[in-house]
């Protein structure tokens, strides 16, 4: 029973030998999150001409033309939310722009996410913030101008984390 013990013991203090080290270099291809306050931002920039482009190609599919919603949702429009049963668009929902970037590189497109290029990213946040007519349609997006755009929502939230928020 003793011997069992010790063997037991000995094989826990190792682990269970599933895996192997992660490198910093590896966590730092995955620690990709931008902040609302636009901190994480890459380097990068885009515009609304360049990102119409990449959204016939890569996009209208699943959201359909002009972002009015396709096989999924809808990414432009929308009435002021009134209730849990209303329609969210990124405009009468999302608060920061930021998060728009952040979910469209990790996710999108969502059969191949992370595969689109950082400019890519921000010429697509570009479109779909100047489809919502809350940025001009020749007002490039970047890790300086994407933080100061005003959501139409960024009032009507009461944050789960508010010290993560600027």
């Amino acid at each position: 029973m003793l011997a069992l013990a010790l063997v037991s013991s000995a094989t826990h203090a190792q682990g269970p030998n599933l895996g192997k080290p992660v490198s910093p270099a590896e966590i730092a291809a995955w620690d990709i999150s931008v902040f609302p306050d636009g901190s994480g931002l890459p380097p990068g920039s885009g515009t609304p001409a360049q990102g119409a482009r990449l959204y016939a190609e890569k996009c209208v599919a699943c959201h359909g033309e002009e972002g009015k919603g396709g096989r999924n949702i809808a990414l432009a429009g929308g009435a002021p939310i009134r209730n849990m049963d209303s329609a969210r668009t990124i405009a009468n929902f999302w608060p920061y722009a930021t998060t728009l970037f952040d979910y469209t590189r990790r996710a999108m497109p969502w059969h191949l996410p992370r595969t689109l290029t950082n400019d890519e990213v921000y010429a697509l946040t570009a479109y779909i913030l100047a489809l919502n007519k809350i940025i001009g349609d020749n007002d490039a997006m970047n890790a300086d101008t994407l933080p100061k755009v005003k959501m139409p929502n960024r009032d009507g939230f009461k944050p789960r984390f508010p010290d993560l928020m600027p």
